[in-house]
């Protein structure tokens, strides 16, 4: 056991679950409008803007606000099924669309704001969008594409984008009545077509249907140590207040955080800053957080930033999910020691969410709830999933061997999964490849322990051969991580005529170090010099003679998709454009 993370109760929460899902459903009615009907909801708070003295919005307002919104889209022409573009950050006015295009039918579209105008104009072609919701943060972007997306009928401004759209959201306000009649969706409708990050070719709109809401549950209640409701005791109430820095315009965002968020009637606190980790420590304690979903990248800087937290900030934290990356046992370790939690590492993909993780319940003993997590592991099938590792083949791996991580169409009583996506919007032949036969490949690899958990060994496209050694990244990013001149690293082959490939780093520094480093004096026995050596050293010590970094370069910042993720892809294609360069 674990200390201080309770029994082991995986057995029996995953044999004993079984899933409820209703003919008809749609999440801005399960989120929303349920809440706005109860006699507190001029009280309740749904959303609490960062940075903005004393601003809240409630379930009322925000049903009320949603109402006239579907309204407006309705005598735009916007009709169930069309895709309408979300492309705001966190604000109200971004969870009031999202309520407004589900509860009318149509399926919302997040868009991230930093996209450019040519990620905008891809996604907005692609999916024929029919009407686009933006503020200013991204109305230029949108107008610069606008000519070349024909299907985009109608720019609504909101909040000062007026001017770049063509009506704006609070010019028409007044004129829109606050009652709406919601359409009655299936529980297989689309509800939300997000693309991905397009870290291994061009992005695919993945179509997820109202019920994916349902499937996301268990995960989240898993992984949020249930959420500040006790699960012995039905019926009780919730304290939660929920905060991520992650996009709402992706699905760690959208799925993991503002939607169940609501859907448990929570708080959630919307903030538009840049993410820091004074920043993140000062808003959650201004608004008593207790429960966060924070990916490995901000945790390690908040790690290097703030080593003893508690020391400088009161903290309410009572769960922290995290996802993206491996989380590795340094990190695992300062949720632990520093911040009072145990970290619950999870493991989705935009097509199904979040299907693995951890449940530690943080000290909690109760008998039938929580099991142990374990440092750098991925965790266990939540309830309601089959996961396995398979071969190429299909076939179920051994203990050990490594394979594709893989989610199965029926739980293990043979009932459909809700979490799985529809398909891939307008391309039938990626979703037949997505799958053999009723399993979902995720193109993640992993090894499968005795107990059941997973252990990550990277995407398939990030694992390499050096030297005849296979080589997965996540361990070696970790190692470095772990050293103190080191805030981030990645991990890609270099191409190389003897051996295939070298191992090389790419290393972010932490902050003092990086200012050491600028001001140093050049020369052999440099400051770069010694730092690689110490680095390589460092790697040497702890993992295999062949997997240390053969060259070390540093990096002020690594390339990053919208989602957290770091790419490889982007530094592996560099290394192989220096090597063709090399040999002209």
């Amino acid at each position: 056991m674990d200390r201080g993370q309770g029994r082991d109760n995986w057995a029996a929460m995953h044999g004993g679950f079984g899933w409820q899902v209703p003919d008809s459903f749609n999440i801005a009615q399960a989120c929303c409008a349920r809440w706005a009907r109860e006699p507190d909801a001029a009280q309740r708070v749904a959303i609490i803007a960062h940075g903005t003295e004393g601003a809240t919005l409630t379930f009322a307002r925000l049903q009320q606000e949603a109402n006239a919104m579907s309204n407006l889209l309705v005598g735009l022409g916007v009709r169930r099924g069309d895709r309408v573009a979300i492309v705001m950050p966190q604000r109200f006015e971004t969870a009031i669309a999202y309520m407004a295009v589900l509860q009318l039918g149509a399926v919302a579209m997040p868009l991230s704001i930093l996209f450019g105008p040519d990620a905008l104009e891809y996604r907005l072609q692609d999916s024929e969008a029919v009407a686009a919701l933006c503020d200013e943060s991204s109305a230029g972007a949108i107008a610069q594409v606008r000519a070349q997306c024909p299907a985009l009928r109608t720019v609504v401004g909101i909040a000062g984008a007026a001017a770049h759209a063509d009506i704006g959201w609070e010019a028409q306000r007044a004129q829109l009545q606050p009652e709406f009649a919601p359409v009655q969706t299936h529980a297989d409708e689309g509800a939300v077509l997000i693309y991905t990050s397009g870290t291994t070719g061009p992005p695919k709109g993945a179509l997820i249907p109202h019920r994916a809401l349902i499937g996301n549950l268990p995960g989240f209640m898993c992984s949020q140590n249930w959420f500040g409701f006790d699960p012995l005791r039905p019926g009780s109430r919730s304290d939660a207040v929920f905060w991520s820095p992650a996009d709402w315009a992706w699905t760690g965002g959208l799925m993991d955080a503002l939607l169940p968020s609501l859907y448990f009637g929570r708080p959630i606190v919307a903030c538009n800053a840049r993410f820091s980790p004074e920043t993140a420590f000062t808003l959650m304690q201004q608004h008593g957080v207790t429960h966060t979903f924070l990916f490995p990248t901000a945790l390690k800087a908040m790690m290097k930033a703030y080593p003893q937290p508690r020391t400088q900030f009161a903290l309410a934290l009572q769960a922290i999910m995290s996802a993206g990356e491996a989380v590795g046992d340094a990190v695992f370790g300062y949720c632990r020691d520093q911040l009072g939690v145990v970290v619950n590492e999870m493991f989705g993909q935009t097509e199904i969410n979040y299907v693995v993780g951890n449940c530690a319940m943080n000290g909690r003993t109760e008998d039938g709830i929580g099991w142990p997590a374990r440092a750098d592991s991925m965790g266990r099938p939540y309830p309601g999933h089959r996961v396995a590792v398979i071969d190429d083949e299909g076939q179920e791996c051994p203990p050990g061997v490594p394979g594709d991580v893989a989610v199965h169409r029926y739980d293990v009583h043979g009932k459909p999964d809700p979490i799985f996506f529809l398909g891939y919007w307008k391309n039938e032949d990626a979703t037949r490849r997505k799958f053999t036969g009723d399993w979902c490949r995720t193109g993640d690899l992993a090894t499968r322990d005795a107990d059941g958990y997973l252990w990550y060994q990277g995407r398939a496209d990030d694992v390499f051969k050096a030297a005849g050694y296979r080589i997965g990244p996540s361990e070696i990013e970790n190692c470095l991580v772990k050293h103190p001149a080191v805030i981030n690293a990645a991990v890609v082959p270099k191409p190389d005529a003897d051996r295939g490939a070298l191992v090389k780093a790419y290393v972010v520094l932490a902050p003092q170090v990086a200012q050491a480093r600028a001001v140093a004096t050049p020369g052999p026995d440099s400051f770069d010099a010694r730092l690689v050596a110490e680095l390589q050293s460092h790697v040497k010590d702890k993992l295999a003679p062949y997997e240390y970094p053969k060259e070390i370069e540093f990096i002020e910042a690594l390339p990053m998709t919208t989602t957290g993720k770091v790419q490889r892809r982007v530094l592996r294609l560099q290394e192989e454009e220096r090597a063709r360069g090399a040999r002209t």
